[in-house]
């Protein structure tokens, strides 16, 4: 069984997955924590032991680990976890023999989130042709995947989380409020909360579909749009700016990369 890491810059999602080819392979459970670069192995040991049991699997279990992350100081107890814990040495994504293995036609190749090139990585391998992955996560970002798996560039915006809490932290008679779809379909809030859930809801509706329209008309091809992250499913009844959503992109992508470097290996 392998087990796949995301750590992102607010979670870190453990997978369970059961290995497939370069096709990936079945996710059995998953688990998320609050990114933390201080945790130490110890503390994500205790953790992950309980959760392994109470779905009913050991540590032995586990005969491979894959690290992706776009938090450097996070890695190293990660890779302790691997090393003391499961008895292997941890696959980490983007380096040595499992490098991403498709062309990045930007100025910055090495800037590329780890997690952005892993959605290219499974988003090729699931869907033919021209693509647009968009990933709900602390940012928000378009990434642009030409039919032959060719990294083209992307959009980088605010996620609606970081933009909900810069609102509030900087308004100080706004409250929090929960992200949801407001009550009503109408755009004219009649109270402070209805107008905050108007502005962050069909707002960010509002800047999807008009980022995805202007992809499309630049590219001039037609373009298929692959949302993942743990929200893109609270959009998906209002707008139509998706074609699929795949929640579980980015574990995939861990899944197919370490089935690549296994096999390669």
């Amino acid at each position: 069984m392998l087990l796949a890491v995301d750590a992102g810059n607010t979670n870190v999602v453990f997978a369970l997955v059961e290995p497939g080819s370069e096709g990936g392979g079945q996710i059995r459970t998953r688990w998320r924590i609050a990114t933390d670069p201080r945790r130490t192995a110890d503390e994500y040991a205790v953790w992950l032991s309980q959760l392994l049991t109470l779905e009913g699997y050991d540590r032995k279990d586990v005969t491979g680990v894959i690290i992706g992350t776009v938090v450097p100081r996070a890695l190293h107890n990660l890779q302790v976890l691997s090393s003391k814990y499961f008895g292997t040495e941890a696959v980490v994504a983007g380096q040595g023999a499992a490098e991403w293995g498709f062309p990045l036609d930007v100025e910055e190749p090495g800037n590329l989130g780890a997690d952005r090139a892993l959605n290219v990585i499974a988003g090729h391998a699931r869907h033919a042709g021209d693509l647009i992955v968009i990933d709900f996560g602390t940012a928000t970002t378009f990434d642009v995947v030409d039919y032959r798996g060719a990294y083209k560039g992307g959009i980088i915006a605010p996620g609606i989380n970081l933009s909900l809490d810069a609102l509030v932290t900087a308004a100080a008679k706004l409250p929090r409020i929960a992200i949801e779809a407001p009550r009503s379909k109408s755009v004219i809030g009649l109270n402070t909360i209805d107008q905050m859930h108007i502005g962050i809801y069909w707002g960010y509706i509002a800047m999807i579909e008009g980022l995805v329209a202007r992809l499309k008309a630049e590219v001039g091809r037609p373009l298929k749009v692959i949302a993942t992250g743990g929200l893109a499913v609270l959009f998906e009844k209002q707008t139509d700016a998706f074609d699929v959503i795949e929640p579980d992109l980015t574990i995939q992508g861990l899944a197919m990369l370490w089935s690549r470097t296994h096999i390669a290996s």
